[in-house]
């Protein structure tokens, strides 16, 4: 029981603004199947049955709310990954690897190489695939020119070598590499789609490194990256298979 103030209109004593005094003294509001109230002169303090002014209101809020929260929140998507951000974009679980990566800003050059090796298709195929995606930066490291000539059409053999031992078939996440290289005794390998494996370790508690068949050392810098068909792990070099 609260006490509550009815204020009976003047010349209207048949109308009565059941709430609070604050509520009752705003200009006319209507209220769900409540009618209307009125701003009402002096009148009566008694006790009273709550009436649900608030639940009203709430419910009268409520599309909008949820509206609110809809545009809102983020994507949550195939099994609860969240979208992680790779180059300043987003990247959506419900895409492609491809559909993902040509709005990274840190991979334009490892989208200019997929595209030359005519391997797009392949990657927006259902997979699933685990890509270890060198940045713009990992390729800036490779000796001069090295970009240029594997991008010419005579090369484009070598380039998808290169390529391809950048994907593993499979949904590698770190808790997966993670739980394979404790159980081979501190490393892991993997068969890529070119053929040759990669071997992972840990660098520390959490970090996995990726080493290549020439004995070059990646870090995984941006890990888990959902996606529709697999999954990317972003690095920061080039591996590159022997030969």
């Amino acid at each position: 029981m609260i006490a509550r103030r009815i204020i009976r209109a003047t010349n209207s004593p048949s109308r009565a603004c059941y709430g609070p005094a604050h509520i009752c003294s705003l200009p006319s509001i209507r209220l769900p199947n409540s009618g209307r109230l009125e701003p009402l002169q002096a009148g009566d303090v008694q006790i009273t049955r709550l009436v649900p002014i608030l639940g009203m209101l709430a419910l009268s809020m409520a599309p909008a709310l949820a509206q609110t929260m809809q545009t809102n929140t983020p994507p949550m998507q195939k099994g609860g990954m969240d979208t992680v951000m790779v180059g300043g974009q987003a990247m959506y679980p419900s895409k492609t690897i491809v559909g993902n990566a040509v709005n990274s800003a840190d991979h334009t050059t490892l989208v200019a190489a997929v595209k030359a090796a005519g391997l797009v298709d392949t990657l927006n195929g259902p997979g699933p695939f685990t890509v270890f995606a060198p940045t713009n930066e990992a390729f800036a490291g490779l000796p001069a020119g090295t970009v240029d000539t594997l991008l010419k059409p005579e090369n484009k053999g070598k380039l998808t070598q290169v390529l391809t031992y950048h994907v593993v078939a499979g949904d590698y996440d770190t808790t997966k590499l993670r739980a394979m290289i404790l159980a081979g005794h501190g490393r892991a390998e993997l068969k890529t789609v070119e053929g040759a494996p990669l071997t992972f370790m840990m660098n520390g508690s959490s970090n996995i490194v990726v080493r290549d068949a020439a004995g070059h050392v990646a870090d995984i810098t941006v890990a888990d990256v959902g996606q529709s068909n697999g999954v990317i792990q972003v690095i920061d070099h080039v591996l590159l298979p022997s030969g």
